[in-house]
């Protein structure tokens, strides 16, 4: 049941990933192609924790991925506010 959860909200994150995506391609604004990236990240953190076996030692490494796609939404925003206007 688990990895059917995980297959959805990977597929959710893909979605939200092509949305910004589109975004970015009507409005050319740099932030939703940051969070387009970030949904991208946390779609692969799910698909690779749901053909992970739940024994594997280093399963904690995963979230590492998790963690990179919040860094992207952060520095996206960063990014956003030093923007020249």
């Amino acid at each position: 049941m688990k990895q059917f959860c995980w297959g959805m909200l990977a597929m959710a994150s893909l979605v939200a990933g092509l949305i910004f995506l589109r975004y970015w391609k009507v409005t050319g604004d740099r932030l939703f192609v940051f969070f387009s990236m970030a949904f991208a990240m946390l779609s692969i953190n799910y698909l690779v924790l749901a053909a992970v076996d739940p024994a594997f030692e280093a399963r904690h490494l995963i979230y590492l991925i998790r963690l990179a796609g919040f860094i992207l939404i952060i520095v996206g925003i960063i990014d956003k506010n030093r923007s020249v206007r």
